[in-house]
This record gives C-alpha cells, sequence and structure tokens, in this order.
C-alpha cells in the first residue's frame, strides 16, 4: 500500500475525481432521505460527523452513515452524523453547532477542501481535534487522515480499461474525470495516469480527451461526453469514468449511439446501479472500497484522539499523505481497494454491501445465477 498520496496536477490535463457515485447509477440510501439528522445517543464520548451530501453518491447516507455509527458505538463515542447535502455554508454551521456542543472530535468528509480547511482551524482554534474522512483537505490543519489509497483506485481503473483494449492497438480513449475542486479526484487521475499515459505516448491507446466535471454531476458528465463523442465524429473505443454514476451518464450516451457494451467503461464505488452495469457487460468494471473498514478505522481513530491517546492514534495512521498546498505531511490510514469486473461481483454482495435481491432481478438473473450470486 502506498505510504504517500500525491498532489494536484496540472488544470490543463483535465482534473479528477472523487468519491462516489449515482446520477444514472442512483441507489435509495437504506438510511433514509438523508434529510434527518441523527442525534448523539446518551452515553459515551461525544464525536461529530459530517458528511458532504446525497445528490450524486448514495455511498454516504446507505453505507458510511449506519457504518460509522455502529463502529463509533462499538468503541464507547456517541457519534452525532448528520449530512450537509451538498451546501458549503449547512456545512459550516453543522460543525459549527457541534463545536459548541463540546464534541471530543470532529470528523469531515467535506464538500470542497475550502470548507474543510475553514471547520478544521474552527475546531483546532478550540482544542477539538479534526479528522479528514475519505477526503484530504488541501490547505487545512487535520492532523489525522482516513481512506482508501486513492492514486491506487485510479491505477486500477487504468489496468482495467488497458485490459478491456489489450486487443485494440490505437483504441480512442475520453476520459470522464471528477471535480477539480476533490482532492480525490486528483488523485485517481494520477493513478490512472501512471498507466495509461505510457500507452497514450507509445500510440497504443489514444486519448481523445480528457475533462473535469465540476462537482461530480453526473448530468453535466453526460453532457460532456456526448460532445466530446459529437465532436469525434461518434467514435471512441473505451472510456475513463471517475465513478459509478458518471458511467451511468456515460452507459446513457453510449445507449443512445448503439455503443453500449461494445464500449468498455470504468467506474468505481461499487453501487448497486453501478454492478448491475457490469452484471450486463455495458461497465467492464468497478472498484470495490470496503467502506465498513473505514468506518472502523475513522471510529478507532477517533477513539484513540477523544481519550487524548496521541500515540495510539499516531500508530492506527501509520501512513501518511502529503497536502501540496499546505506543505505539510498528514497522518493517515489508507485502505486498499479492490478491483471488480462481473466475476467479483459476487465477492461485494457476500460481505454485505448490496443484497442480491438488489442487484439480480429480471433480465439479470440467469447471470447471477450462473456466478454464483444469491
Amino acid at each position: 500500500m502506498r505510504s504517500k498520496t500525491l498532489a494536484l496536477f496540472a488544470a490543463g490535463v483535465g482534473v479528477s475525481l472523487a468519491m462516489t457515485a449515482c446520477g444514472a447509477n442512483q441507489e435509495t440510501p437504506s438510511g433514509g432521505s438523508g434529510q434527518q439528522t441523527s442525534a448523539a445517543p446518551a452515553g459515551g464520548i461525544k464525536v461529530g460527523v459530517i458528511l458532504p451530501e446525497t445528490a450524486t453518491s448514495a455511498r454516504w447516507e446507505g453505507f458510511d452513515k449506519p457504518m460509522l455509527e455502529a463502529a463509533m458505538k462499538a468503541e464507547g463515542l456517541a457519534p452525532d452524523i448528520q449530512n450537509a447535502q451538498g451546501d458549503v455554508q449547512k456545512f459550516s454551521t453543522l460543525a459549527d453547532g457541534m463545536i459548541s456542543q463540546g464534541v471530543k472530535v470532529l470528523v469531515i468528509a467535506a464538500i470542497n477542501s475550502e470548507v474543510g480547511a475553514a471547520v478544521a482551524a474552527k475546531a483546532k482554534a478550540r482544542g477539538i481535534p479534526t479528522i479528514d474522512y475519505d477526503r484530504l483537505n488541501l490547505g487545512g490543519s487535520s492532523e489525522y487522515y482516513v481512506s482508501f489509497d486513492n492514486v491506487k483506485v485510479g491505477e486500477l481503473q487504468g489496468q482495467g480499461l488497458a485490459t478491456a483494449l489489450k486487443d485494440k492497438p490505437g483504441a480512442q480513449v475520453i476520459e470522464i474525470e471528477g471535480a477539480p475542486t476533490d482532492n480525490n479526484a486528483t488523485l485517481f487521475h494520477e493513478g490512472q495516469q501512471k498507466v495509461l499515459k505510457p500507452l497514450y505516448d507509445a500510440g497504443t491507446l489514444k486519448l481523445v480527451r480528457s475533462q473535469a466535471i465540476d462537482g461530480w454531476d453526473n448530468q453535466k458528465g453526460g453532457v460532456t461526453f456526448e460532445q466530446i463523442l459529437t465532436g469525434n465524429g461518434g467514435k471512441v473505443d473505451g472510456v475513463v469514468a471517475a465513478n459509478d454514476g458518471l458511467a451511468g451518464a456515460v452507459i446513457t450516451v453510449l445507449r443512445k449511439n448503439g455503443l453500449n457494451g461494445k464500449v468498455p467503461v470504468t467506474g468505481q464505488d461499487a453501487t448497486p446501479d453501478g454492478l448491475m452495469a457490469v452484471l450486463r457487460g455495458d461497465q467492464y468494471m468497478t472498484v470495490f472500497k470496503p467502506i465498513k473498514d473505514e468506518a472502523e478505522g475513522a471510529a478507532k481513530l477517533a477513539a484513540a484522539l477523544a481519550k487524548g491517546d496521541k500515540a495510539a492514534a499516531d500508530k492506527i495512521a501509520g501512513q501518511s499523505s502529503e497536502d501540496t498546498k499546505g506543505s505539510r505531511t498528514v497522518k493517515s490510514l489508507l485502505l486498499e481497494p479492490k478491483l471488480t469486473t462481473k466475476d467479483g461481483v459476487k465477492e461485494v454482495v457476500s460481505q454485505g454491501y448490496v443484497k442480491a435481491s438488489d442487484i439480480c432481478g429480471g433480465e439479470l438473473a440467469a447471470v447471477c445465477t450462473q456466478l454464483g450470486i444469491s
């Protein structure tokens, strides 16, 4: 696993991506609409958690929220988990409320680095340690960061596409990346280019265009992809889509042009819609990130900090990440992602992240039976 995550790449290359996924791949979260907040239960050390949104990814309410709550309670913490619903001002207001209520630790999955850094600064002024969760806030002051190895995520996407196109020399590739304000998106792109740039340079593959999508907006991603596709005479042989949501938007356009299932598309997050697209053959691969491991890591780290045990916290966060904007090194816990093609969908189901009944209905029933998914 990588000991250092790296930086922002030049804006001209087309940027980024970050966690998560939906739109054409939207799941109804098991945690509800996301409008309700989670009051901290009585007893235990009070810890605040702010999640970013629900519009582009079902993971935050469907997976992170219940898994963080269970993991933190198991560590003797009383978590107050709330969602900013993509509103920067609401994110800041939620943080102000938690700080004033005396949380001992603040865990933040920020909408962007600016609000994340501002919230961390407020908490630091009150002596409250902060943990950047899933996304590192560039220019911030959080001493700890819990996420997946996001450069590795991009490498897996690049490897997936390279494998899918290995018998098609000169294949034309379009890259639809995540939000340029999300450091994870930068890291995903960095990882992709470790695999794909040598192939572009050698002429093995041809890059048509790489384009970042503001706000991880799946609708914008689909429109942008269609414009690039049209500008290239309707020709494309493979698509790097930064997550399952953007992949779903791309697949909608491919379907309209009779190209779905013929053009491999990457993804990330192993969402139900993404997994169904993989089973149908419309999406070549996704990246499975066991969120339960991330939630449990964040809970253990928060518990150590809440008890003032920095030695234990440092042991948990034994890796490091580079905040290039802040010129600092951040103690990190970086978990391993997994490349998932059709044959790997069973593992995601068996680990309880998705129910077989959610992805195996109708036309996919026979595929699931063949793969032993039940």
